[in-house]
């Protein structure tokens, strides 16, 4: 099992997912709302858009851009199911358990806390 720090060292020997990055857009909102908020919508967003057995439209549930999260997650390949089999051997077709969830959202809040203490090159 790979930590946090391994996980995203491999992520960003991916030419496609180290490609993504925070946009100014994004800082300021996080900066707005506070990274407890960021944290509370990333939960949902897993929750509600990545967790179930079966997503209708899995593949296109998380846009590019809008959201934090939303560029965490494809930074860290935790956009969709098949993502998730791919990156993390993470079985399709049956809900991610509150364990599996919650590691998600601890490597997307990993990589959004890196991207904001990070100065922007």
């Amino acid at each position: 099992m790979s930590t946090i720090a391994e996980t995203l060292s491999r992520l960003k020997k991916s030419e496609f997912r180290a490609k993504f990055h925070l946009s100014e857009k994004d800082r300021a909102y996080i900066s707005e709302k506070g990274i407890s908020v960021i944290r509370k919508h990333c939960e949902d967003f897993i929750r509600e858009r990545l967790a179930p057995a079966v997503i209708p439209n899995d593949g296109k549930q998380t846009p590019m851009r809008g959201h934090p999260v939303f560029v965490a997650q494809h930074a860290c390949a935790c956009c969709c199911r098949k993502c998730l089999k791919k990156w993390y051997n993470v079985p399709m077709g049956i809900n991610l358990t509150m364990t599996q969830q919650k590691k998600i959202v601890n490597l997307l809040m990993a990589w959004i806390e890196n991207e904001i203490t990070t100065p922007k090159e």
